[in-house]
């Protein structure tokens, strides 16, 4: 079977296509032929900076897969072969709090990803897919779409007319978006771009900010929340822009912490967060049993993923190149088989 690989810390261009013996399912595993694969800020950091990491070489990279299990190993229960699964971004996270050892069984980085043409994952590392999604649909989800549902249902979920704060419009902001729709919540959703914000506006977005436009976009999330400040922030931005969320949040609030699209540098007042009785919660994907919930949910409204573009399995480097130009609005997909 084929499988991209990192065996070098020479970036997006080192990736190699290579040959990896056929794989047969162990005792309480499954052998997965993979359709789709999605994209993560998380996987092009890791293929540019694998040594930080201290990933072996080789190591294939992404978490996210949607495919169809092609055979069961021994002690396998409640799966069949041909059943539409999506791979779990941690392998062993069944439900409950997350753990160091919950940490070491992320896909694509402590261990093994999926952009292969197929894999094997323990039976807990896959999970049935809404029956209404195609396979580049259901390949969005492990990630970026689990992230954004803990994000809005943790500690307590959005509550209907809440005002949640969306930095950006890329795969968790916009499946944020669709998120708040479907629990009713409002959002106010920045970008640089007036034609993302557009788009967001037709996804559903009550308000938009340009934040190049408008530097001090907080104020005017503010603003538009009669100075309030907004309920939740889903921030994805990180310490570049967290000190501006904490601003935009009202007293007793939520920040969502996810990413670090804007750097490592910034500077975070922990006095505002103290005056204020903000939570500030690291988010770090999901368990299996929120993957359940939100698919059900998925099906329940029949949401359809936002993908801006896909790519051929041998035109992969392509694919993370265009992640590198953020310029797309929602997610990528390569198509695997």
């Amino acid at each position: 079977m084929r499988a991209w690989e990192i065996i070098s810390d020479g970036g997006v261009d080192a990736l190699a296509l290579n040959e990896r013996p056929d794989l047969e399912p162990g005792p309480g595993q499954v052998l997965m032929k993979i359709h789709a694969s999605s994209i993560n800020y998380r996987d092009l950091t890791t293929i540019e900076d694998p040594v930080s990491r201290k990933l072996p070489f080789p190591t294939v990279p992404n978490s996210d897969a949607a495919g169809e299990i092609v055979a069961l190993g021994a002690g396998v229960e409640g799966m069949a072969v041909g059943d539409r699964v999506a791979s779990c971004f941690f392998e062993d996270w069944p439900a409950g709090p997350i753990s160091a050892a919950i940490m070491n069984t992320a896909l694509g980085g402590a261990r093994q990803g999926v952009l292969a043409e197929h894999v094997v994952l323990n039976a807990g590392g896959v999970i049935p897919i809404p029956p209404h999604l195609s396979w580049r649909q259901a390949a969005t989800l492990p990630c970026a779409a689990l992230t954004a549902w803990h994000a809005l249902n943790q500690p307590h979920p959005v509550r209907p007319g809440e005002t949640v704060l969306l930095l950006g419009t890329g795969g968790v902001s916009v499946f944020a978006q669709q998120f708040c729709n479907i629990m009713g919540a409002r959002t106010i959703v920045t970008s640089s771009s007036d034609a993302k914000l557009a788009r967001m506006r037709t996804l559903g977005a009550a308000e938009t900010i340009n934040y190049r436009n408008n530097p001090d976009w907080e104020r005017d999330a503010r603003q538009l929340t009669r100075g309030i400040g907004v309920d939740r922030v889903v921030e994805v931005g990180g310490p570049g822009t967290l000190q501006k969320s904490i601003s935009a949040t009202r007293v007793g609030g939520h920040v969502a912490l996810i990413g670090i699209l804007s750097g490592v540098a910034g500077t975070v007042s922990p006095t505002d967060i103290m005056r204020k009785s903000i939570t500030v919660r690291g988010i770090y994907v999901g368990s299996r049993q929120m993957f359940s919930e939100m698919n059900a949910a998925i099906a329940h409204h029949r949401l359809d993923p936002v993908i801006d573009e896909s790519f051929a399995f041998e035109d992969a480097r392509t694919a993370y190149h265009r992640m590198r130009e953020a310029a797309h609005f929602g997610k990528l997909v390569i198509d695997v088989s």
